[in-house]
């Protein structure tokens, strides 16, 4: 919202506050119309100055109000300047064998999270983020690093093993930039042959990585992060003890930042639907003492939002249900109560 001299003011916009004269009367409720009866009243009132609703006023959803602020304006010009340097040292990495400088990539990062409040508002820009077709590989990379630091830090981990495991995101996935776009981001189903091509990326980034001067920790996580706990993944079938824990880390945090990511194909999904997906079968290909508490700090940061539910009602989350993540209590304007866990019917399908 913002205040507009009365002179200034255009047929269309809506008042944001109501509106009172100089005798406390009301003269125009909040959500009017301004049109040219509203403007002569206003004058013969001597309103010098109204409140008018902005477009990010007008905005439903959590995240529709996320991109239409102008924080999130600043980050994105911010983040697109370090995605060109980003993609320029990693593409003449994997091209021209350029040595890329660690101190280089950490200072990307460190300008790009400086552009936010918490690690819970850098999640919700990244999540709002929508990078070119061409950049999309480059994208799931610096946002892997970048979440890896909020990651490490709802995890406790010391300064040092967060920084390290940063240093992984930016280059796990390094050997996808060995493989065309088209198989990288189809849109349909991939063929069998066609998957057997894309986990080919886990041994075409180790055989990049494993003679550079490097934390072994950032050339394992290369290899292991689509190794799962339960011996199903690739490239080696490897169970929970055979992974390195920097492998373990990146493989939640690989998963997370491609549910949240817009494809061509399909919307990010919300929090509460990435915990579901989480918990369909998480607790047994991922590390439970990983998963866990990063899913319960996604779950604590919706408290205080209102959400719409499969059956249209809205309303306020307010307390997670530990046991039941993507079920949590809530209370509808009228005071009602909902306890998820005991609706199997319902879901959420947004968040405001």
């Amino acid at each position: 919202m913002k205040n507009v001299a009365r002179v200034a003011l255009e047929n269309g916009m809506v008042i944001g506050e109501d509106v009172y004269n100089y005798q406390n009367s009301l003269l125009y409720p909040k959500d009017t119309v301004v049109d040219e009866n509203v403007i002569a009243r206003l004058a013969r009132h001597s309103i010098m100055v109204v409140p008018v609703k902005e477009e990010v006023d007008f905005a439903a959803t959590h995240f529709e109000k996320i991109r239409l602020s102008a924080e999130f304006k600043t980050f994105n010009l911010t983040y697109s300047n370090c995605m060109s340097i980003y993609r320029k040292l990693m593409k003449g990495f994997v091209e021209q064998k350029t040595p890329v400088k660690i101190s280089s990539l950490m200072e990307l990062c460190k300008t790009i999270s400086s552009r936010t409040a918490s690690g819970e508002q850098l999640l919700d820009f990244l999540y709002n983020m929508l990078p070119s077709e061409d950049d999309l590989t480059y994208a799931h990379c610096l946002n892997s690093a970048l979440i890896a630091g909020v990651f490490g830090q709802w995890l406790g981990l010391p300064d040092e093993e967060r920084q390290l495991l940063v240093q992984c995101g930016f280059f796990y996935d390094i050997g996808k930039l060995k493989l065309p776009q088209d198989l990288l981001w189809k849109s349909g189903k991939l063929t069998d042959l066609e998957f057997t091509r894309l986990k080919t990326h886990t041994m075409l980034g180790f055989d990049m990585l494993k003679d550079c001067d490097m934390d072994e920790h950032i050339i394992k996580a290369t290899l292991m992060h689509h190794e799962r706990c339960d011996g199903s993944g690739y490239p080696s079938k490897l169970r929970s003890g055979q992974i390195d824990i920097y492998a373990k880390y990146i493989a939640v945090i690989d998963a997370y930042e491609a549910m949240t990511s817009a494809r061509t194909y399909r919307q990010s999904l919300n929090p509460f639907e990435v915990i579901a997906n989480f918990e369909r079968d998480g607790y047994v290909k991922y590390d439970e003492a990983i998963l866990r508490p990063i899913l319960s700090h996604i779950a604590a940061t919706q408290l205080g939002f209102c959400v719409r539910l499969s059956d249209d009602t809205k309303a306020d989350v307010v307390k997670i249900n530990e046991a039941n993540l993507t079920r949590p209590l809530l209370r509808t304007e009228d005071g009602r109560e909902i306890d998820l866990s005991a609706e199997p019917e319902l879901r959420i399908v947004a968040i405001y």
